[in-house]
């Protein structure tokens, strides 16, 4: 996996972007060994990733799991229109949202619609059902509209 860091913050350097470079791809690595990937010794190693885990920019570790061996391998990104869409409204949305396990990812877009939803199921009798309890029963639906994915081309966490 490659991490591309666009325009971070210029008080990174480049061991800090190759710290992060190397921590996306082999979250697992010990420090003996990103130290050696990176050609600095042990200690500032260490010390510049607590920085970057104090600045926020680390925000964590976790395993990657492989959706299409968990049985998840049909995706589908609903657009959804709300029928409101004052502070309140997006608010009771976004809360609902992140609170719906079958929900991936969701998304505020400037756009015809109001949110991209990334929803992954079993199948799509799977996702029919989401569709309908779940996602048309979130506060403020006025409609949705699915793309289903056909193939996964490129999907990259950082």
């Amino acid at each position: 996996m490659r991490l591309h860091l666009g325009n971070m913050d210029k008080s990174l350097d480049e061991y800090d972007h190759a710290i992060l470079r190397e921590l996306s791809a082999h979250g697992r690595i010990s420090i003996t060994e990103l130290a050696s990937r990176i050609n600095l010794s042990n200690t500032p190693t260490q010390a510049r990733m607590r920085r970057l885990e104090e600045a926020g920019i680390i925000t964590g570790y976790r395993a990657l799991l492989d959706p299409v061996k968990l049985g998840l391998d049909h995706i589908a990104f609903v657009e959804v229109k709300l029928d409101d869409t004052r502070e309140a409204a997006l608010r009771a949305f976004n809360a609902a949202a992140r609170d719906a396990p079958e929900i991936e990812e969701c998304h505020m877009v400037a756009s015809r619609f109001d949110y991209l939803l990334k929803v992954r199921t079993k199948d799509m009798s799977s996702y029919r059902r989401i569709l309908g309890e779940l996602i048309s029963a979130l506060p403020h639906v006025s409609n949705t509209s699915t793309h289903v994915v056909m193939e996964a081309v490129k999907e990259e966490l950082f």
